[in-house]
């Protein structure tokens, strides 16, 4: 199942993109939205597979919204300007559906989407495509020492560099194999991988020192010790 929402300042294109999401059983709207500044919530709080992106809205373009959608979330631009798919792609944008959208054309989007998902399950999920601002960057997850919150953003620590994205750690963690990462405190994830030991209330990872909070530390000493 792909979670997804719809963004369009028109009513109509809303209604029509969610009759469509409808009919497919791989699909469900988690939500739709007029104002793309109200959906920045929802990516932060749920783990959103794909978002319907209108380009030419008063409230904030679909291109610059575009760039605060995390990495694991794939974007379907639709608009009703062929000039805008240029720009459109540049984002890395899965597909652009150009108005008026046929069911047949939706569909097509759609299943670029599941063929992606369904390859990124099948395959060892050993890499991780991190979205950072207008850069991708595919990582080996082997390579990721530990993640930290930082207000809307995460940082991605590794042994040579970091990578900042803007996406929740709770998304994130949803979307993280559960046997190499785990949450241990509110603002920390970890590769279990990297943990070389325990020092009262801090994990170890060689000589980096991770703080435990109190709801995670049986946990903590229960999966790695």
């Amino acid at each position: 199942m792909l979670n997804c929402i719809i963004i369009d300042d028109e009513e109509l294109a809303r209604t029509l993109l969610k009759s469509y999401v409808d009919k497919l059983d791989f699909l469900v709207s988690i939500g739709e939205f007029e104002n793309p500044l109200d959906a920045l919530a929802i990516l932060k709080s749920e783990v959103i597979n794909v978002v319907f992106l209108d380009i030419q809205m008063p409230q904030l373009k679909g291109t610059d919204f575009a760039k605060l959608v995390p990495s694991n979330t794939r974007v379907i631009f639709t608009t009703a300007y062929s000039e805008y798919a240029l720009d459109g792609f540049e984002l890395n944008a899965i597909d652009y559906l150009l108005k008026p959208i046929t069911f047949e054309r939706f569909l097509t989007a759609v299943n670029k989407v599941k063929s992606t998902s369904e390859g990124i399950s099948e395959k060892t999920t050993d890499t991780l495509t991190i979205k950072s601002g207008y850069d991708l960057h595919k990582v080996q997850t082997e390579d990721i020492l530990y993640i930290k919150s930082d207000s809307e953003y995460v940082t991605f620590y590794m042994k040579d560099k970091k990578i900042m994205s803007y996406q929740s750690l709770k998304s994130l963690e949803n979307s993280l194999p559960a046997s190499d990462f785990m949450r241990v405190h509110r603002s920390f994830i970890v590769n279990k991988n990297k943990v070389s030991g325990l020092k009262g209330r801090d994990l170890l990872l060689g000589d980096i020192t991770i703080a435990v909070s109190d709801s995670y530390y049986d946990n903590v000493k229960k999966e790695l010790f």
